[in-house]
């Protein structure tokens, strides 16, 4: 919603500020040059990157419109999760974990966490480090060693789409002067029409630096900073849950482990103490 916002106000302010200070608006639809433009800058786009991206971008594009998708009742939720997980863990042991790991979706202690459990990839990033803990894995350095590699692949591949997104913004001012360029050379070719015709198509011209600039600064490249900080954000998550599984693995109650989880969270987004405290009361057994 705030990317909407945004994005109002740059149009409005900018068109709204040439039309106010006598700026004919007719003169700003140059439909050809527009074609040069944004025509030029999506094939390069599709040259420049694997077909993954391109399959990314749309849902990418959409996610940094929402916003990030976890607020400070999902990371409770999510701390909630953990404790019932250690607590069962601590109580009847690790391979009572075993029977929620092997059939998530079905699991009855995964399912009283709805936002969870219809996040694919955090049940699976969970259900996968829990599987190793109940085979036997104790070294938390190894662990946290195995969880950073993952963590660092998973951002590397979120963070592809707003690199490609930065480097098209990156060559929309030049791909403006192209098609202003060539907007020049068709106004050579009429030199000798009257001066209102040559100043319409200087004009015309110019517009194609206009958009480059503006499309740039204005859109392309803050859509690609809003989707990098969604899922920089999206990944205090995993983070969330990587800070719990390696307080568990080094042998605290399951209540200092989810204080460990805690502290992981962004400040705006972080449940007090007392918040998780009355949240995990309210739990039922498995």
């Amino acid at each position: 919603m705030l990317l909407i916002i945004g994005f109002v106000v740059v149009l409005v302010c900018v068109i709204g500020g040439y039309a106010l200070a006598g700026g004919h608006l007719a003169v700003l639809w140059q439909p050809y040059e527009f074609m040069i433009i944004f025509g030029a800058a999506t094939g390069a786009y599709i040259i420049g990157n694997p077909s993954t991206v391109l399959k990314k971008t749309g849902g990418a594009v959409v996610s940094a419109i929402k916003g990030p998708r976890y607020n400070k009742a999902a990371f409770l939720e999510l701390l909630s999760l953990l404790y019932s997980v250690f607590k069962l863990a601590k109580t009847k042991g690790m391979l009572a974990l075993e029977q929620h790991v092997e059939n998530p979706h079905d699991s009855t202690l995964f399912n009283q966490f709805p936002i969870f459990a219809k996040d694919h990839h955090a049940v699976t990033f969970l259900c996968d480090y829990l599987r190793l803990m109940t085979l036997g894995t104790e070294n938390s350095y190894e662990m946290e060693a195995l969880i950073d590699i993952e963590l660092e692949t998973h951002a590397q591949e979120e963070h592809e789409v707003s690199h490609a997104i930065q480097n098209m913004a990156d060559g929309m001012p030049a791909l403006g002067i192209v098609a202003a360029v060539l907007g020049v050379i068709h106004t050579m070719g009429a030199i000798t029409e009257p001066p209102e015709v040559l100043g319409h198509l200087i004009g015309g011209a110019l517009v194609g630096t206009f958009v480059g600039v503006w499309t740039s600064y204005g859109f392309i490249a803050p859509i690609s900073n809003a989707i990098r900080s969604t899922h920089d954000s999206e990944m205090r998550y995993l983070h969330c849950i990587k800070s719990g599984l390696l307080a568990h693995l080094q042998g605290y109650p399951p209540a200092v482990s989810v204080e460990f989880a805690r502290k992981a969270l962004q400040t705006h987004f972080r449940p007090t103490f007392y918040e998780v405290e009355e949240a995990t009361q309210k739990l039922q057994p498995v």
